[in-house]
């Protein structure tokens, strides 16, 4: 009888949850275009909320039930706010209206400001508009990183080791994939003060890492195979010689190289060794992502180290005004810039009529941000662009709710090179095996970071101090993007890239 009503109890649970979750996904797009609108604010009740993706997509969640006074509002930059009943809403299509400005209504409290006096105010108000005290932001930070290898050249001079032959390297580089990408998200509470290079404390929620595990395995018999042909033709207590071109350096072997790898894995110590290596990567997971989510909140105008310097350095590019737009039912200048002579960026600022904050910046840079070649080595960073969104909490006072940021850049090396081992202990030359070859490498790499800021609440100082950051997450691996994941969470809808990701099986 008591597991009847158990059972009752748990379906009666579970019905009134489903009733009291509802996820709503729609598409935003300009209403005369048709074309989706990126970066809108979509928000409960004008409060908390999510934002669009660059195809215009979102999915928010609302995990109580739904009363007749809920609403939901769209707004964004040049469009008039949007606001409907949650309990009929069912578009997926939602359309925005183009936001006409009335310069009579901006100007009844600001008088014509010239552009050079707008920045003025702006750098006036730097350190009172923006919040760099202690908060509590609850979030969502996606990372991407995408390869591309152009060039995989080998070419086999000279080999004394019968098995490191031209064959063998070339099945070596037919296996490694010429396109990878994989993705990290995680949901989490992130602690302590704003400003830049502040101790931050975080809890992860939850956390998914979406990459293709096969090509670790692969990756593993080659080094298995690679330590099999080492151990049966190299001596214990030789060392290599390896030299590129003109540069040589010297490397010993370490002597565990040689050890037997066979480990008892039932022994106290084996899994004792194990629990602490897998506390390690949980501690290390926590500490990057940490590291990873302050640093984006940090890589702005705002932070005198960061290289996007169109404020505090503003005589160094041109500024134009182009009109004014409409966001959060507010005005905002649009000023647009680029270098005048040697700085590395263009884009358009968005600066609040009445107190002169910068509420979004576009930015993108003009030419390479580095370029080096040098005795066939070579690095181009390419490309780094991105958004930033500001909006007042409870203090009104400003702080990030999104950001995104795309960089690349492309490394290429092409030389000779000879590895030669070498023993002092025996008799006659010391030289012992050699292997040589011409190597001509080209990679592109892009990072893709994407952060969102649910809400952002100020707390004290005693709040952050008594936090215990508890590092027991790590992120689930998938093979294959799963919607189900994150379902009943509030996220960043992912792009079609992260959509399409699954692990493609090739048969030997």
């Amino acid at each position: 009888m008591k597991s009847i009503n158990l059972l009752l109890a748990i379906c009666c649970l579970t019905v009134f949850s489903a009733k009291a979750q509802r996820t709503i996904s729609a598409k935003i797009v300009d209403s005369t275009k048709q074309q989706p609108i990126p970066f809108a604010t979509i928000s409960l009740n004008d409060k908390t909320g999510v934002i669009s993706n660059d195809k215009g997509e979102f999915s928010i969640t609302i995990n109580r039930e739904i009363t007749q006074s809920d609403s939901l509002f769209i707004s964004c930059l040049g469009y008039e706010q949007k606001q409907f009943a949650i309990q009929s809403f069912t578009d997926s299509i939602i359309p925005l209206n183009s936001k006409n400005i009335d310069l009579s209504e901006v100007f009844i409290t600001n008088k014509n400001y010239t552009i050079d006096e707008i920045l003025d105010k702006v750098k006036e108000g730097l350190k009172t508009n923006y919040d760099f005290g202690y908060t509590k932001r609850k979030l969502f930070f996606r990372e991407s990183y995408y390869t591309k290898m152009l060039k995989t050249d080998v070419k086999i001079e000279k080999s004394t080791i019968p098995e490191f032959n031209q064959a063998f390297i070339d099945s070596i580089i037919t296996s490694v994939p010429k396109n990878t990408n994989q993705h990290t998200e995680i949901l989490g509470e992130l602690y302590g003060k704003m400003a830049a290079e502040q101790p931050q404390k975080m809890a992860i929620l939850k956390a998914s890492r979406l990459y293709d595990k096969e090509s670790e395995i692969t990756f593993e018999n080659y080094e298995k195979r690679f330590n099999e042909i080492m151990r049966k033709h190299v001596k214990r207590d030789s060392y290599f010689k390896i030299k590129s071109g003109w540069f040589g350096t010297k490397e010993e072997i370490d002597s565990t190289f040689f050890e037997d790898e066979t480990v008892d894995t039932e022994t106290a110590e084996f899994l004792e060794k194990k629990k602490e290596t897998e506390a390690k990567r949980q501690e290390n997971f926590l500490k990057w992502k940490k590291g990873s989510v302050h640093q984006m909140e940090n890589a702005n105008f705002l932070n005198e180290k960061s290289d996007l310097n169109f404020i505090s350095k503003s005589r160094r590019y041109e500024f134009e005004m182009q009109n004014f737009a409409y966001l959060n039912n507010e005005f905002v200048y649009t000023i647009t810039f680029k270098p005048k002579r040697s700085e590395d960026y263009e884009g358009t600022l968005y600066i609040n009529t009445q107190d002169f904050a910068v509420v979004r910046v576009d930015y993108k840079n003009v030419k390479p941000l580095r370029s080096f070649s040098l005795l066939g080595i070579s690095l181009k960073e390419y490309l780094k662009e991105g958004t930033m969104i500001f909006q007042k909490n409870e203090n009104e006072k400003y702080t990030l709710k999104y950001a995104d940021e795309s960089s690349g850049q492309e490394v290429g090396i092409k030389r000779p090179l000879k590895i030669i081992e070498k023993n002092k202990h025996v008799k006659g030359r010391r030289k012992q095996n050699e292997l040589a070859a011409d190597i001509h490498f080209i990679v592109r790499n892009m990072d893709k970071k994407e952060l969102v800021v649910f809400e952002s609440t100020p707390i004290l100082e005693t709040e952050f101090t008594n936090f215990t950051e508890v590092p027991e997450v790590t992120p689930t691996y998938l093979p294959a993007y799963d919607p189900e994941f994150w379902k009943g969470y509030n996220i960043i809808e992912p792009n079609q890239a992260i959509k399409d990701f699954k692990i493609i099986d090739t048969m030997d």
